[in-house]
């Protein structure tokens, strides 16, 4: 299992957002994985198992997602930084996602 993951969810819908774009960047703008968001808004291998200590960055392509099924939204993308600091542990990175506005927290 990838040590990042995450998963979307429409808020303004109250589902899971499929098909979203989404990439996992070191702090200096490396591609480290990527892929779209699954019928469960989830990606399932984001990364790999296990990644060095640092700052991380992980891009959803909302903008994309809004415009697929006809919705103006007012973030292209949304990017969330993040620090990795436990090298044991999983980093779980949820979106609650609306046209307007979003947020995020350290899931579980």
């Amino acid at each position: 299992m990838s040590q990042v993951t995450t998963h979307v969810l429409d808020a303004a819908l109250g589902r899971p957002a499929v098909g979203v774009a989404v990439a996992l960047l070191s702090a200096d703008g490396t591609l480290i994985g990527d892929g779209a968001t699954d019928d469960d808004g989830r990606v399932p291998d984001l990364g790999p198992d296990a990644l060095p200590l640092g700052e991380y960055r992980i891009v959803f392509e909302t903008g994309v997602y809004f415009a697929a099924s006809g919705t103006d939204g007012f973030y292209p993308r949304v990017t969330i930084d993040f620090e990795l600091a436990d090298a044991s542990a999983h980093y779980h990175v949820p979106l609650l996602l609306s046209p307007f506005a979003y947020s995020t927290y350290r899931g579980s």
